[in-house]
Formats: C-alpha cells, structure tokens, sequence
C-alpha cells in the first residue's frame, strides 16, 4: 500500500454523523466519489449488516491502494483516471469528497437526480476553490452541518429530519 495522509481530528470528520443518519433512513445503492479513511470505513461497515449497494471510485493511487481492503461482494472498489467516466446513475446517497477540487461542482451537477448528495468541505471561505455556490441553486433543500470544517446535504427531497 502506498502512501497515505491521514489527517485526524474533528475537522475532517464532519461528515460521519450525516452519512450515518441517512444511511439508517434510507434503502437504496450508495456512491462515494472519493475514498477516504472515515467515510469508506464507516460506509463500509453501515453497509455490511443489510448487503447494501455500495460502489466507491477513487483516482489517487494511495487512497485507492487503502480503499482496496474494504472490496466485497457489495461493495465495489474501482479505480478511474478521468472523472468524466464516471458512470452517471441516480444512488439514494452520493458522498463527493474527491479531487481535483474544482470537480466536485461538476459531479455535483452530474448527480443532482439522486435522492441526498453529502458534500464535505462547503465552508464559505473555501468557495474560491470548489465553487459550491454555483450549485446550490440546483437543489431546493440544503442542510449544514458544522463541528470543525462543514459538510452539506443537498437535495430535493425534505431535509427537516436532520435539524
């Protein structure tokens, strides 16, 4: 395995709390579009106990090398050197935590059919980089969630479960 950054603390696990309230309240498949040492796990593991569709692509060579070991029969683990192949499908949740920075709009966008997009990083000063603000507008409902660096949910279904 290469290697692997792994930066600890609250700030980059922002998005723990909110995959797991929307794993438990929903049922269909899940995408994760960038691993990472929290959310590949903890997904990884909520899955485990019903079977659930989960696929995970990544495109850093150490973060796919680290995301191998959780492959199963249902979660998939694929490796992608382009981002515009990324197969388009509607998941009940996406978590878009990937790179390059300025991509994540663009899968956002890509992705907005599903049922709950998770968007870590969305803190105010960090728009000049991911640009969220562009996207916003695409959803009708948006949740924050702040302890440390801020993650969001996007949809267009009701939010209200998570206040």
């Amino acid at each position: 395995m290469g290697s692997l950054t792994i930066r600890t603390g609250k700030n980059w696990t922002s998005h723990m709390p909110l995959l797991i309230k929307l794993v438990e309240r929903t049922e269909g498949p899940i995408l994760e579009i960038g691993s990472g040492p929290y959310s590949t796990p903890i997904l990884h593991w909520l899955c485990s106990f019903t079977g659930r569709k989960l696929i995970t692509y990544e495109n850093v060579k150490s973060y796919y090398d680290f995301a191998k070991q959780f492959q199963s029969r249902y979660h998939s683990i694929r490796f992608i050197e382009n981002w515009e192949y990324l197969p388009v499908e509607k998941y009940s949740i996406v978590m878009i935590d990937h790179e390059p920075s300025e991509r994540r709009v663009v899968d956002i966008e890509r992705f907005k059919n599903s049922d709950y997009l998770i968007v870590h990083d969305t803190e105010d000063k960090m728009d000049y980089l991911y640009g969220f603000s562009k996207i916003y507008h695409l959803f009708k409902n948006r949740f924050d969630f702040v302890s440390g660096n801020r993650t969001s949910v996007l949809s267009n279904k009701d939010l209200s479960f998570l206040k």
